[in-house]
């Protein structure tokens, strides 16, 4: 008779986690700055139809990386939350922080009652009236939520591209500096790497905007913002 196989709760975590991570680490980059008029969302992805960038509700969006249809599950889910809770009770009910939570719960029940993690991080944001009241949270594949302020990366070789942020972010920095600083963030992983505006996917919560704060933008736009920072 065979002997039963016993791996202790600590190494069980322990491989999941591992592994969780070396799927994220295998993905694109994406990078979340704060600017002077609103929240920057910066993805190295050529695809114009799968999206890492999102609009969550009115004045919240969603940036992931790992398995898309990982986190593209997760996106639809937080588009439902966002509106029955917005119908339910009121449109200013739903918050960043909310969602960031319900994420979370979702995300840690994964990690440790099924045998497979979610391969996946996000980033939650609500941009407010001013840079002060703007709201940015880090979800990672165990359901470990961060408050995060000014800017943040996930996926890829992410230490290489935290480094380049912290050295590149400035507060109150205009649209076209902070793609840039995004951009040569995420260029800081590979030397002599260039990445043309084609390769990007950017979108902005602008909190000119009214209503409805999410906007992507377009290759020409990308290029024409780029050209001023340079």
């Amino acid at each position: 008779m065979s002997m039963p196989f016993y791996v202790s709760p600590e190494q069980a975590m322990k491989d999941k986690a591992d592994y969780a991570r070396k799927g994220i680490a295998r993905g694109r980059s994406v990078v979340v700055l704060q600017y002077d008029e609103g929240i920057l969302f910066v993805a190295d992805n050529p695809s114009r139809a799968l999206h890492k960038i999102s609009e969550i509700y009115d004045r919240i969006a969603y940036a992931a990386v790992g398995k898309y249809n990982e986190f593209e599950t997760l996106r639809l889910a937080g588009v439902r939350y966002a509106d029955i809770n917005g119908y339910q009770y009121d449109r200013q009910d739903v918050t960043a922080r909310g969602l960031a939570n319900a994420y979370a719960q979702t995300l840690g029940n994964i990690f440790t009652e099924t045998a497979k993690p979610y391969e996946v991080e996000l980033v939650v944001a609500e941009v407010g009236e001013d840079a002060e009241s703007d709201q940015i949270y880090r979800l990672t594949f165990d359901g470990s939520v961060r408050d995060e302020h000014g800017y943040v990366a996930m996926g890829g070789q992410v230490e290489a591209v935290e480094q380049a942020l912290k050295e590149r972010y400035q507060e109150g920095m205009s649209l076209s500096a902070a793609l840039h600083a995004g951009v040569q963030s995420l260029e800081a992983q590979e030397a002599d790497r260039h990445l043309e505006a084609k390769a990007l996917e950017v979108a902005v919560l602008d909190r000119r905007r009214e209503h409805r704060l999410f906007r992507r933008l377009s290759a020409a736009r990308i290029q024409e913002l780029l050209a001023d920072s340079s």
